[in-house]
């Protein structure tokens, strides 16, 4: 890991488990793609806790993750990850990246970075990914980010388009 760096685009999910792919699909795109040189991308797999070292030393953390429960249809969705409530409140390792959240705060040192979840819910197809993928070079070139996909204050906002 760099010293400090502007942002880290954490990707995570199960490449080999279809419904899980959207992280490593999206990562896989972005790997291809020239990044701002301030820019750390991750694999982060099904890490968990052992991703905590990503959230230190960095501005933005964009994380992307398959989702569910937050469309009607499939598509994209931009959350902040803080400010919506985990589904359940398994504390094992399977509870994933909201466990890993829940975590962070009671470990890390000097607080947490800025957070952005891009969620891709239903199958990734690789129209999503590719949207998926622009939302994130988008975010981490953006200095704010109020609005994007027209998001509501604590609710994920739809990117369509």
């Amino acid at each position: 890991m760099a010293a400090t760096i502007h942002a880290r685009i954490l990707c995570i999910g199960n490449r080999f488990f279809a419904p899980d792919t959207a992280g490593p699909l999206v990562f896989d795109l972005l790997n291809t793609l020239p990044l701002p040189v301030d820019v750390e991308l991750v694999d982060g797999g099904l890490g968990g806790l052992n991703l905590l070292p990503y959230l230190e030393k960095t501005e933005l953390v964009v994380f992307v993750d398959a989702v569910v429960g937050f469309r009607k249809t499939p598509g994209i969705v931009v959350i902040n990850p803080l400010e919506s409530p985990p589904s359940d409140s398994r504390y094992d390792h399977d509870a994933g990246l909201a466990y890993l959240l829940q975590t962070a705060p009671h470990v890390l040192e000097g607080g947490l970075p800025e957070l952005i979840l891009v969620g891709i819910e239903g199958s990734p197809s690789p129209d999503h990914c590719r949207q998926a993928g622009n939302i994130c070079l988008t975010l981490v070139t953006t200095a704010q980010h109020p609005n994007l996909c027209a998001l509501p204050a604590g609710q994920g906002g739809d990117c369509d388009g």
